[in-house]
């Protein structure tokens, strides 16, 4: 007898089927057979149908149940800058283009000791703030930018960052990506944060087919609940940090294989797949030199040391 619709519909929304973390896979217990190899009984398997696309609900429900499981992956996923307020959050943001979170935890604490202020960065020489943020790149650039941004929140906001996107994307090198990471974390509203990490691996994940940060942040948003896009953009970018990188994923150690359509792009050997672990899950210090409490892993040395 045939499964009845409602189990069918169930199995469809526990996505596609991977390999375990040792790389082996399974068909009903036993080793799976490639297309044309004989099995022990001496009969030819037979070539398996292409399997259906997945649908829009079933997409969805793997999308969620992801977002659960890294949920309890990284309990403790937290914005990877120092800050202490929301004008020091703005300008790490805004430092952090085309850089590490680490490097630019590094340089602020002694920009923020010259310049605590929007007043006082709007004041800044030029070039003892170049010189201050060059560890972060393309140093000149930004800040033209911090100046920028603080004389507009000095004269525009009475020396405040707003908490309205409309606002925030009006000041000098600020756009929806840094908008979002200020709202979110600094003001308690929702947002979605498209870096380069969050975008590589919703695409992986076959959430949206999107390059365009905005469309992106959109298909995304559709998908889950507002109250989650917080931090659903926190466990995501931590993933994208120390399991599945760019170039090399480490896919025989990732505890959503069996959810990932893209599973096999990295290295299955669980072993190797270890050795590519990055931060606390490798055992290597964290990005940030003020780590929250609940983070398991070491805080990050200071620019210079070691």
């Amino acid at each position: 007898m045939g499964e009845q619709p409602a189990r069918r519909r169930e199995k469809a929304a526990e996505g596609p089927s991977r390999p375990a973390a040792s790389g082996s896979a399974r068909t009903g217990g036993r080793t799976a057979v490639t297309p044309g190899e004989t099995e022990a009984s001496g009969a030819t398997r037979p070539a398996k149908r292409p399997a259906k696309p997945e649908s829009h609900l079933a997409m969805v429900r793997r999308a969620r149940r992801i977002n659960r499981e890294l949920a309890e992956i990284y309990p403790y996923a937290h914005p990877e800058l120092d800050f202490r307020n929301p004008f020091e959050l703005l300008v790490a943001t805004v430092l952090s283009a085309q850089t590490t979170d680490l490097r630019v935890n590094q340089t602020t604490p002694a920009l923020f000791a010259a310049y605590p202020t929007p007043e006082d960065m709007a004041a800044a020489d030029p070039e003892k703030l170049e010189e201050l943020i060059r560890p972060t790149g393309f140093f000149r650039a930004k800040a033209r930018s911090l100046a920028g941004l603080s004389a507009s929140l000095r004269d525009d906001f009475g020396g405040e960052v707003p908490g309205r996107l409309a606002d925030l994307v009006k000041l000098p090198g600020v756009g929806r990506k840094t908008a979002n990471v200020v709202l979110g974390n600094a003001f308690g509203v929702p947002g979605i944060t498209v870096d380069t990490h969050f975008g590589r691996l919703v695409r992986r994940w076959k959430w949206t087919e999107q390059e365009d940060p905005v469309k992106v942040e959109a298909d995304v948003a559709a998908i889950f609940p507002k109250s989650e896009w917080t931090m659903l953009s926190h466990r995501v970018i931590f993933h994208g940090r120390r399991v599945c990188h760019a170039r090399k994923p480490a896919c025989g150690v990732c505890p959503i294989a069996p959810l990932c359509p893209a599973y096999g792009e990295g290295e299955t050997d669980p072993e190797k797949a270890k050795k590519l672990l990055k931060y606390e899950l490798g055992g290597y210090p964290g990005q940030r030199l003020s780590p929250p409490p609940d983070y398991p892993g070491r805080p990050a040395p200071p620019l210079g040391a070691g």
